[in-house]
């Protein structure tokens, strides 16, 4: 599961603090499709994309 930041609609891991309020989402938006189309800091621990799919 993830979250979609309310204030500038980027996604996040579930466990993010950065995020701040927000909506879970299940899955990511079509319009990611890669680690670099994600901007948070959240997302540093994965090597791939494929991990987080």
């Amino acid at each position: 599961m993830y979250t979609m930041s309310s204030s500038d609609f980027t996604v996040h891991t579930s466990e993010c603090d950065a995020v701040g309020s927000g909506m879970p989402i299940s899955s990511l938006p079509d319009e990611v499709q890669s680690l670099d189309d994600l901007d948070c800091d959240c997302w540093d621990v994965f090597d791939s994309f494929e991990e987080i799919e």
